[in-house]
């Protein structure tokens, strides 16, 4: 198969499904664009902050992608390209899609709360802990594996010790856009500039940044650069996201639709071939193509992190609720444009079905300037702009996760019995964010240290997994609500099923590393085995509290709440 078919049908299929299925989701769940907001209702300067459509969406759909859609297909794509693209088109539609509408749609109803707070509402409090405490290891599994990703991309020195001036360029252009986002955030908070102004403004300063990259390469080795990435991830989670979080992702906005736009250009005039097999056999390099294709594909087709991030940050930021679905649903569509393009880049780089050697960031980075190329784009300055892009995805999704794990620990041990005055130190201690964050990054930092090929497996399945519970607890809301839940359903038993049998693999290998092989690391392999108990206890544990309120009956109502009473 040529690029230009792959490409055309999936811009086909994405959008039909987005005016068809989309829209009828929003239809039959029910929008009230003249309903007030929870930005507006509990704004608070910090956190629930109304911004424009365009930069909530630019907020959602960056942190959201992260490297995600990168890696996944570029690691799955050894199963050959048409499961990949199967599982992203049908995944991405009948799964993340409605799992990211979903999750913003309940939670902006429920006063732009968690979706922990769902969990609590409708299922319990216990279920409620069992879910924050989930959130907060998947958080810290997150931040580990993508802080190592991002630190590899500023790395200035190649494996041979040679300098590599591509990553000196996206680090020296990264620090700038750090600035510029915290200039730009200061501005529009204080002289409030029209949105041609604001736009203006920022194209300027992206263009600025990437030119200063490129004229002054920082090199610096990838142990300093994680150092750095922590230290900014700690002050990105706990700053007020005016500050930097929403500024940073409109940057971000520009410069990832612009490398979107410019990679299904380039896809177009190149035609790339894929050179990879269509399928390459159910065991491929001792993996099985179930579960660790869907666990692998990850964010580029369903996404437990999606559904935190739709209720965790974006949902307090919306404006009007007829925002929702363009930005829940709508960038869920563009990562998995995002996600097929990675495939056809690993696709055009292999070599008589061989998959090219490298990281899938490199990887992504090379065969999207090899596309650019037939424009007569530099190679050099398209390769050095495509990896800044994936380091700003995959700091963006750093700054977001931070944050969500942060939310969870506090939200863990806080109790709205205890009043502010009587509050004990140890309850102070625990629900401090400094020291929330803190204890989030020393664990995460602890895991980066194993690398990310290590890791991902891991992350991929406690992603799924999450998944798999937030899905259960959207059911719950949209029966309680008196709303059609049956496209859940499906999706929902599909990812507990997969992910189960995924971590029960995980543990299994670690086991008999310890046990057979040898080879076990405490620190890294001690933790992974620790987390992916831990994982299955409490994903069990939530999954039945859920099941067993989607199984009870209803008793007949007059009525149709939008809010249920919380159990005690």
């Amino acid at each position: 198969m040529n690029g230009i078919f792959m490409m055309f049908l999936a811009i086909i299929v994405l959008g039909g499904a987005y005016l068809t299925y989309g829209k009828w989701l929003e239809r039959s769940w029910g929008i009230d664009p003249k309903a007030k907001t929870p930005a507006y209702e509990l704004e608070d300067g910090v956190d629930y902050v109304p911004a424009k459509s365009g930069v909530v969406f630019g907020h959602q759909f960056a942190s959201i992608a992260g490297a995600g859609p990168i890696n996944g297909p570029i690691i799955a794509a050894m199963f050959g390209w048409v499961p990949v693209l199967l599982w992203i088109l049908i995944g991405g539609i009948f799964f993340g899609a409605v799992q990211d509408f979903a999750a913003m749609y309940a939670s902006v109803k429920n006063k732009g709360r968690s979706v922990g707070y769902v969990i609590e509402l409708y299922i319990g409090k216990t279920g409620k802990k069992l879910f924050l405490l989930f959130v907060w290891l998947f958080s810290i599994l997150v931040v580990a594996a993508f802080a190592d990703i991002v630190a590899g991309t500023f790395n200035g020195f190649t494996a041979e010790g040679a300098l590599n001036s591509a990553n000196g360029s996206t680090a020296t252009t990264s620090l700038i856009f750090i600035a510029a986002a915290v200039f730009l955030g200061l501005f529009n908070y204080y002289k409030k500039p029209s949105s041609f102004k604001m736009t203006a403004i920022a194209l300027a300063l992206l263009v600025g940044s990437i030119v200063l990259g490129l004229v002054f390469p920082l090199y610096i080795s990838k142990s300093i650069w994680q150092y750095f990435v922590f230290i900014y991830v700690f002050i990105a989670s706990v700053t007020p996201v005016w500050a930097l979080l929403q500024p940073r992702d409109y940057l971000n906005s520009f410069l990832l639709v612009a490398m979107i736009g410019s990679a299904i250009i380039g896809v177009f005039v190149a035609n790339p071939t894929m050179e990879l097999p269509a399928y390459s056999g159910f065991v491929v390099n001792g993996s099985m193509m179930f579960p660790v294709l869907f666990v692998t594909i990850a964010c580029g087709a369903v996404s437990g992190f999606h559904a935190l991030v739709a209720s965790g940050t974006s949902s307090k930021q919306i404006q009007n609720e007829k925002h929702i679905l363009p930005i829940s649903f709508g960038a869920m569509l563009l990562e998995c444009l995002l996600a097929i393009i990675a495939l056809i880049a690993v696709g055009a780089l292999a070599k008589g079905g061989v998959m090219p050697q490298g990281t899938p960031p490199t990887i992504f980075a090379q065969g999207i300037s090899g596309f650019l190329s037939t424009l007569g784009i530099p190679a050099n300055i398209s390769f050095a702009v495509i990896t800044l892009s994936v380091s700003a995805f995959a700091l963006t999704s750093l700054d977001s996760v931070a944050r969500v794990g942060r939310l969870a620990f506090q939200e863990l041990f806080q109790d709205d019995a205890v009043e502010a005055g009587q509050a004990s130190a140890s309850y102070k201690l625990l629900t401090n964010k400094h020291f929330a964050t803190a204890a989030t990054l020393l664990l995460s930092y602890l895991l980066s240290i194993a690398g990310y090929q290590n890791i991902w497996p891991l992350f991929g399945s406690a992603n799924q997994l999450l998944s798999a519970l937030a899905l259960i607890a959207l059911a719950v809301f949209l029966k309680k609500t008196h709303r059609k839940g049956f496209t859940l359903w499906v999706p929902m038993v599909v990812m507990l099923t997969v992910t189960l049998t995924a971590l029960y693999q995980t543990i299994a290998k670690i086991l008999n590393k310890l046990l057979v092989t040898g080879g076990f690391v405490i620190y890294s392999d001690g933790l992974q085995l620790v987390f992916a108990v831990l994982l299955v206890i409490l994903g069990v544990m939530v999954a039945f509290s859920g099941f067993k309120k989607i199984l009870e009956k209803e008793p007949a109502v007059k009525s149709q709440p939008m809010v249920a009473t919380a159990k005690k």
